[in-house]
């Protein structure tokens, strides 16, 4: 990191203002830090930067949330006149967007920090990680962004690059109650310019004893549906196509300000246009109990995905409860049975922690017992990791073989299923909003936001088209477009060899255009050798 005088703002408050040139605020109070020989006037740092110049590279880590922030951040940014670049190399300052869900998520975090580091990089961190632990040693000297606090990324970034330290951490409230977080309204760059991401709510109601995120989200606090509707209106406006609800708990959501969920989905529903498509988060169990009936009707609206993303962890209810996860093993099973009586093909995605502390032989035998029942499509299956700071962190821990050893048998059980093939012949409609990792595809998503892999036309991005299933593997599905493409079905679960009818066509002209040449060729041979008169 560059080498200066750190000056440390913790939490100073500016006035209200938009983000741009005219009106940004550079009278922040300093209070320098003597750093001995590498001390320098505040004077000369003011001098050596020229506000809104630069380009910054923008790393995020986690969940859908964390990627709506860092969309924000950009567009702040951009706004105010920076570049945005993937370049690391040549970017002027690195700005980190953490998780803290996992160990190995952190851990690559703290290598970028370093990394940033020995190339002597300006270095600001958001995210989970700084706002969970502020002591963190990783951290020390570097300038922080809050979660709740993205509206002032423009603030942080123009002082790290005069070499101050500008720490912000505080909670958004109004009236003395916590509020949702930054306004919605605030300028955005989209990863994917046909996808919206809104975060109706930050924080939740639960306490669970593993989780860390709920150190650095703190408790529920839910924006009004009036601010939500209105981002999705403009981004609809903007040309999204696909509009994404995240949060921690998108079932809590309206808990603190007298809002059920269902209420804000229909608002939802009322301004989406025809060809567009709205995709629900994560909810606990204990909150979609509460609406399951509304929340069905929801799933099997036209413009809603049937898909819900219902964290069980385990199949146990004594481990449950030593998660403090407030439902029992029953109700989940009750939820998932209920939505798939009304809406048979819904796809239900689910979270299992392997090696809990307190988990038995038993225990984790009740966990594969649920999991072979539904045969989930979307299992994420994670090893017990013990985070700093949580209950869970404290508890005594099984040998890590045996934690191994249980997330082998899960995968195991999850691998011996392909829970598409029986869709193979159908004929289905799906919208197109991305490109595959491969880079060879485009992705589109069917009704119940299964992945199917689509040949690369610009002609459909964007759009809901009608498709042919014509393979499936384990994660996905394979599509041909049934006006353009042959008829020919895979089923051994890999990419079919496809050629449209134009290809066809253009082939044969080829062969017949090589055709004429080498018969031009032989007739000049035959005449430079006298053959031919």
């Amino acid at each position: 990191m560059v080498s200066c005088a750190v000056m440390d703002i913790e939490d100073y408050e500016t006035p209200k203002r938009n983000i741009n040139r005219r009106n940004i605020n550079h009278s922040l109070v300093l209070k320098s830090i003597e750093k001995g020989e590498n001390e320098v006037k505040l004077s000369d740092l003011e001098n050596s930067n020229i506000p809104g110049v630069g380009s910054i590279y923008l790393k995020t880590w986690g969940c859908s949330h964390n990627h709506s922030d860092a969309e924000y951040m950009a567009g702040q940014l951009a706004s105010y006149g920076y570049t945005i670049t993937e370049d690391k190399e040549t970017a002027d300052l690195w700005l980190l967007n953490s998780c803290t869900v996992k160990t190995p998520s952190e851990d690559g975090f703290k290598n970028f920090i370093r990394e940033a580091k020995s190339r002597n990089k300006f270095v600001v961190v958001a995210g989970c990680v700084p706002q969970a632990d502020r002591s963190n040693k990783e951290i020390q000297g570097i300038s922080v962004v809050g979660v709740q606090q993205i509206d002032r990324v423009v603030e942080v970034v123009e002082e790290t690059l005069k070499g101050n330290s500008v720490r912000l951490f505080k909670t958004k409230k109004l009236d003395g109650k916590k509020i949702g977080g930054a306004r919605l309204d605030l300028p955005k760059i989209r990863k994917n310019p046909l996808i919206e991401i809104i975060a109706i709510n930050t924080g939740c109601l639960n306490n669970c004893t593993y989780c860390k995120t709920k150190l650095a989200r703190g408790d529920l606090g839910s924006y009004q549906p009036k601010e939500i509707v209105a981002r999705a209106v403009e981004a609809f406006a903007d040309g999204v196509v696909e509009l994404w609800l995240t949060s921690e708990d998108l079932g809590a959501y309206g808990h603190d300000i007298g809002v059920a969920l269902p209420e804000l989905l229909w608002k939802l529903i009322d301004i989406i246009p025809d060809g567009c498509m709205m995709r629900l988060g994560m909810t606990n169990p204990p909150y979609i109990l509460e609406h399951l009936k509304e929340m069905s009707e929801i799933l099997n609206n036209p413009k809603v995905y049937s898909f819900l993303h219902i964290p069980v962890q385990a199949g146990s209810d004594r481990v449950l409860d030593d998660m403090k996860r407030e439902y029992t093993a029953y109700d989940f099973y009750y939820i998932v049975d209920y939505l798939k009586q009304r809406i048979p093909e819904i796809n239900i995605a689910t979270d299992i922690i392997c090696g809990f502390p307190t988990e038995t032989d038993e225990d984790f035998a009740e966990t594969l017992k649920l999991c072979d029942k539904y045969k989930f499509s979307s299992l994420f299956i994670n090893q017990f990791y013990p985070r700093p700071g949580t209950v869970a962190a404290k508890m005594k821990r099984l040998p890590t073989h045996e934690v191994k050893k249980r997330s082998k048998q899960l995968t195991e059980l999850f691998n011996s299923y392909k829970p598409y093939s029986h869709k193979i012949g159908e004929s289905t409609k799906v919208l197109v909003t991305e490109i595959a990792h491969d880079k060879l595809h485009y992705v589109g998503h069917n009704k119940y936001y299964e992945q199917v892999l689509l040949p690369m036309r610009e002609d459909i991005m964007g759009k809901q088209i009608q498709v042919r299933i014509s393979g499936a593997g384990k994660h996905h599905m394979d599509g041909i477009l049934s006006s353009q493409f042959s008829e020919t079905i895979n089923t051994s679960g890999g990419n079919p060899h496809r050629i449209s009818h134009q290809d066809s066509v253009s082939h044969k002209r080829r062969i017949y255009y090589y055709f004429i040449l080498f018969v031009l060729f032989v007739f000049v041979l035959l005449l430079q050798f006298g053959y031919v008169n």
